[in-house]
């Protein structure tokens, strides 16, 4: 009885390690980008989803930092972009929408939301 027992705890151990080299392995990175070039006095309007007529979440003026999730819509992804020279990164989202990480309001409940690239570039 004692070997199956062992047998069962060696097994759970295992496959919680597996899971746990998994979830590592999937988790996704956070970039770092900025707010530029909102028109003095306005802010940029962060969204709940990746379109101009969406519900703005919260906004924000110039230099302010971003978490970005690393998506963008058509088919960019920053992470693929990161080594690019910043301005053209800047090139490769300015007619994407680009998703953020964001707690519009700060409470600690996190979400997804959505800004448009004309008006972010890495930090």
């Amino acid at each position: 009885m004692t070997s199956i027992r062992t047998a069962a705890v060696v097994a759970f151990l295992a496959a919680a390690g597996l899971c746990a080299s998994i979830a590592t392995g999937s988790a996704s990175a956070f970039f770092a980008w900025k707010v530029v070039d909102v028109p003095h006095g306005d802010t940029l309007n962060v969204r709940a989803w990746p379109s101009s007529q969406s519900q703005i979440l919260v906004a924000y003026p110039n230099q302010t930092m971003l978490s970005m999730t690393g998506k963008c819509t058509g088919g960019v992804n920053l992470a693929t972009i990161a080594g690019w020279p910043a301005w053209k990164q800047r090139r490769a989202v300015r007619y994407a929408w680009c998703e953020v990480w964001l707690d519009p309001r700060g409470t600690g409940q996190y979400r997804a939301a959505w800004v448009y690239g004309k008006y972010i570039r890495p930090a």
